[in-house]
């Protein structure tokens, strides 16, 4: 695994943030270093799809990336067969996602697809899973994709959803932003380092509160919400469709 060095120089200009061929390369680093309690997280949510999956269904990755959620719910699923489409719009992380699945033991039963994951049309899911996605699409786009989400899945089907999100409260929110970034130096950026990645995510990456994200769920039409994992400024939750 490459160690993520794309901010480690000085860069005159800082240009917006994207995931490229640069940053696929370090992805993996990228996560255990700058998100916590990634693995645990990407662990917790393969268990729960794997078993709230239902025979004739589909699962869906929107946002999957270089395909970490997949590959664990390949060994979790074992010998079981299921369906799972997983989208991105990045060309370089599915090249790697596929490259994986095609090493791994039953990785045909995971479809990549390359799509704005506004534009897939779905339909009979069991699991929508939604990680560290939702926080880069246009504020705007952000409650139809959840009401499509809710239309999608059957009854007692369930939505995955893990953000980076803000505080109400000024107060706490500079401490919870304080302690991320003392998370990031404690894993071995430097302050220029987080300086310069924070101003690459400047408008591409927009946070929103814990309150509304929950408020947009309930509008959404889901009723059973919980936030099963919460750390700092960054929250997993589960939803459950009536």
């Amino acid at each position: 695994m490459s160690k993520d060095k794309i901010y480690a120089d000085h860069q005159e200009k800082i240009p917006p943030f994207e995931f490229n061929r640069q940053v696929v390369e370090v992805f993996d680093d990228m996560l255990g270093r700058s998100v916590p309690l990634y693995r645990e997280s990407i662990l917790r949510q393969a268990q729960i799809a794997a078993q709230s999956y239902r025979v004739g269904t589909r699962i869906y990755d929107l946002g999957c990336s270089n395909g970490n959620l997949g590959v664990a719910l390949c060994h979790e699923m074992g010998k079981r067969n299921f369906e799972m489409i997983a989208v991105d719009s990045s060309a370089p992380m599915l090249e790697t996602f596929a490259q994986r699945l095609s090493e791994l033991q039953g990785g045909n039963r995971v479809r990549v697809e390359e799509n704005d994951i506004r534009q897939v049309q779905l339909e009979n899911a069991s699991v929508v899973i939604i990680n560290l996605t939702l926080q880069f699409l246009p504020v705007a786009d952000r409650d139809e994709l959840i009401r499509k989400t809710y239309q999608a899945l059957v009854p007692g089907g369930m939505v995955l959803l893990t953000e980076k999100v803000v505080h109400e409260n000024a107060k706490l929110n500079d401490l919870e932003q304080d302690f991320y970034y003392r998370f990031k130096a404690e894993n071995g950026y430097s302050q220029m380092e987080i300086s310069q990645k924070r101003e690459a995510l400047e408008n591409v990456l927009v946070p929103e509160t814990l309150e509304t994200h929950r408020q947009r769920l309930q509008q959404g039409g889901f009723t059973a919400i919980d936030v099963w994992l919460k750390w700092f400024n960054f929250a997993s939750i589960l939803a459950v469709k009536n």
